[in-house]
């Protein structure tokens, strides 16, 4: 039986990833237990697996009940994880359900622990990115600086054009939003907020958004792009050139906008 991905909205934002075959199941980053027993009992699922990609408590909260309400269910996460029976660091292979495999990226900046899950088994390949990568935007550092963020995202980004990108919360709106402030010359971007719109006045989810999608209009994706570079210059009043610079300059002004 093929595996499915669907959300568990938890908080007033987050979206906790089920992935199951009608019989088992994994969940990536459950912040809040409660949500996710209820959908597991709904759909008569054994949880197996849990993926999480760092230490923040609306990614980790609801990890030592589930563990506990289903004692054979194993944890994936990064080294520093303490709740995780497998710690996982860069370029692992680790099968999180039976044929489902996973390979692990370490991409630190939102935090220095955070790590991200690629699996090319499902087809079209998919990307759980917690916080690092967000529908038009990325996470904020908290703990890691722009060189490693940047260096993130690219790493992510090197991925295949048509991987699902699902991440961990519904940001989009506002990520266009900045996204235009940015590049109010790109049409795919102007077209992406008006389909984001559409979606949003439905309260339907924007995410999993496609890799390619990203890489043509999320701004922190395009850090090498002339109009970006020229767009972070003129915030700086300063010329920028260096991708790493101009991330960090997009990032701070992103803080305030």
């Amino acid at each position: 039986m093929a595996y499915e991905i669907s959300p568990i909205a938890a908080f007033d934002d987050n979206y906790i990833w089920l992935i199951d075959n009608g019989q088992i199941a994994a969940v990536v980053d459950p912040g809040d237990a409660k949500v996710v027993l209820q959908r597991l009992k709904e759909r008569e699922l054994e949880l197996t697996a849990i993926i999480n990609t760092h230490h923040h408590y609306d990614h980790t909260g609801g990890i030592a009940e589930l563990c506990e309400t289903f004692p054979g269910c194993t944890v994936y996460g990064p080294v520093s994880q303490p709740l995780s029976q497998h710690h996982c660091q860069q370029d692992d292979d680790v099968e999180i359900l039976p044929g489902l495999n996973f390979k692990v990226l370490e991409v630190p900046g939102h935090t220095l622990d955070h790590i991200a899950f690629y699996s090319n088994d499902l087809s079209p390949s998919v990307l759980f990115c917690g916080d690092t990568l967000f529908a038009g935007g990325c996470g904020r550092m908290f703990e890691g600086n722009p060189e490693q963020m940047q260096s993130s995202l690219e790493r992510l980004g090197s991925l295949p054009g048509e991987t699902l990108v699902y991440c961990a919360h519904e940001y989009t709106l506002g990520n266009l939003n900045f996204a235009l402030a940015v590049e109010p010359g790109n049409q795919d971007l102007v077209q992406r907020m008006e389909e984001t719109k559409a979606l949003r006045e439905k309260s339907e989810a924007t995410v999993p958004s496609v890799l390619s999608t990203e890489r043509a209009t999320n701004p922190f994706m395009r850090c090498r792009e002339a109009d970006i570079q020229k767009a972070a210059s003129q915030r700086a009043k300063n010329i920028v050139s260096n991708p790493a610079e101009t991330f960090a300059i997009l990032r701070k002004w992103k803080d305030n906008f």
